[in-house]
């Protein structure tokens, strides 16, 4: 390899890593967003289905803003708000409406609901203690609930 080679590599590697931090640094309170709203929902049962983590964990892998998240990390983040809702429901509650009130009146407000509405329609059954977590969630970031069929 040429030194002219190398140092392509090197200034392309280092672009890629550096965007990537970016993407990441962005992204979090988006991540945190979703990751809170789908635990919220999966765990409106009482109950959380691999199905339900499958689908969240399928979404991030494959969104633009949010694959940059390490797996593990995206668990353990995922963990912390099912152990608020264990600990308490209106706890839980209050954490994930703080997470997703950030995008209140922002695009990714739509998204966050539909990403929401997936988790809860991931196990076959769209239930309706799920659609009324979903219709507060519409109601804090200020979206119709008819866009999104509830």
């Amino acid at each position: 390899m040429s030194f002219t080679d190398w140092l392509k590599k090197n200034v392309t590697d280092a672009r890629d890593a550096l965007s990537a931090e970016i993407i990441r640094f962005k992204s979090k309170d988006l991540l945190e967003a979703v990751v809170a709203g789908c635990a919220m929902v999966a765990y409106a049962d009482g109950h959380i289905s691999s199905e339900e983590k499958q689908k969240m964990m399928g979404y991030l892998k494959t969104s633009e803003q949010l694959k940059v998240f390490n797996q593990n990390d995206v668990i353990k983040l995922f963990q912390k708000y099912v152990e608020k809702f264990e600990f308490d429901s209106a706890i839980g509650t209050g954490e994930v409406m703080q997470a997703i009130h950030k995008f209140r009146g922002k695009p990714q407000a739509q998204l966050l609901v539909r990403v929401c509405c997936a988790i809860g329609a991931s196990d076959g059954d769209f239930d309706k203690n799920e659609r009324a977590i979903v219709r507060r969630m519409c109601s804090e970031l200020g979206l119709n609930t008819a866009d999104f069929n509830l």
